[in-house]
């Protein structure tokens, strides 16, 4: 497995492969299956598959959240190694931040008002920014994003389209625990009993989606059944739920079948912060 750790390398690298299809993994490190079933797509769809490891100040609004975020560097790259032929790409922050660390201005449209936009305030610029440069310095033809991350794979769509990257978006799926935890790199951080509790944040929306009929129903007395149904759980506090219509992002009044509309929610368990989504039609 190659790993790539400077600009100079990444370029070297890339000019050898020529005209040959690019997939492109872009993540924080602390990988886990999911991040996995991305690879094995782009693996699957590419002549080559790049993937980054960096973990991007900019998209941080809580330090605190920064500085506990997992670092597993050398599992992380045994699980990469496994996959097959990969490339691996460990960026210096000069690489992603010639001009110094600040983020670019984007305008999102209203796909950045709403759940993780309200909460998180240049959240989405940095995340921007970064996936950006690494378009511009490793010129991939397609990107693979997973959908547990929903909002930020709307954004980036939107970026692509307004300005005109040549690059295809490629969504995939959400992987989950056997007990419908979605998974992703905060779960290495919730004690046995936070762990135990975080799968019912999938449990009781999934079994709520099975048991509603949207044709009788008002969105916002749902929102506070829920709410309530997942704070009456030891350790677990909603940060936001809302429902919005799956293209636009915007939070429903009512319940339209002729609108595709998700759940999007935010769930504190302890002090760690999951976020999670479902199709509901």
């Amino acid at each position: 497995m190659t790993v790539l750790r400077s600009l100079l390398e990444l370029n070297e690298w890339r000019a050898q492969i020529g005209g040959q299809t690019l997939g492109f993994v872009p993540t924080m490190g602390a990988l886990h299956q999911g991040h996995i079933s991305l690879v094995e797509q782009s693996l699957s769809m590419a002549d080559h598959t790049l993937v980054s490891i960096y973990v991007n100040p900019t998209q941080f609004n809580n330090a605190e959240d920064l500085e506990k975020y997992p670092s597993t560097l050398e599992q992380d790259l045994a699980l990469l190694r496994a996959t097959g032929k990969v490339v691996v790409y460990l960026p210096t922050q000069n690489d992603l931040y010639p001009n110094g660390l600040h983020s670019r201005n984007f305008d999102f449209g209203a796909l950045a008002t709403f759940m993780e936009g309200a909460g998180r305030p240049g959240h989405f610029e940095g995340m921007a920014t970064v996936v950006t440069r690494f378009f511009e310095i490793i010129r991939p033809d397609r990107a693979f994003f997973g959908e547990k991350d929903y909002q930020q794979l709307a954004i980036i769509k939107h970026v692509v389209a307004n300005e005109n990257w040549p690059v295809e978006i490629i969504a995939c799926a959400t992987l989950r625990e056997d007990d419908g935890l979605a998974m992703s790199s905060r779960n290495l951080r919730l004690s046995a009993e936070q762990r135990s509790a975080a799968k019912e944040i999938h449990r009781i929306i999934s079994q709520w989606i099975s048991d509603t009929d949207f044709n009788t129903t008002i969105p916002q007395k749902e929102r506070i059944k829920l709410v309530e149904n997942i704070n009456s759980i030891d350790h677990l506090e909603v940060e936001y739920l809302e429902f919005s219509a799956s293209n636009t992002l915007t939070p429903v009044e009512r319940f339209d079948l002729n609108v595709p509309t998700r759940v999007f929610a935010a769930v504190l368990c302890g002090k760690v912060r999951l976020i999670d989504n479902l199709p509901l039609f």
